[in-house]
């Protein structure tokens, strides 16, 4: 892929988690605020963090199945809450 795909994907990745972490501070969920302010730092396209191919690999894989996790958590809790 282009250069130029990669500065967009870890741009979007920095407003996600941003987002993200300012939703979760509206709900009190301080862990998961630090969570994603590190992510946001971690993917932010302006310093970038050299970890080498392989390691973001890992990085990228266990950073997916944390949100996909993440989904199903908060669904089972609106769940129990109704």
């Amino acid at each position: 892929m282009p250069y130029g795909y990669y500065q967009f994907v870890r741009l979007a990745a920095l407003v996600g988690f941003a987002m993200l972490a300012y939703l979760a501070n509206n709900d009190k969920k301080n862990t998961e605020v630090i969570i994603y302010i590190g992510l946001a730092i971690l993917f932010q396209p302006f310093l970038k963090i050299a970890l080498g191919r392989s390691i973001w690999n890992i990085v990228d894989l266990a950073i997916a199945v944390g949100l996909l996790l993440s989904i199903f958590i908060n669904k089972d809790n609106e769940n129990s809450k109704n």
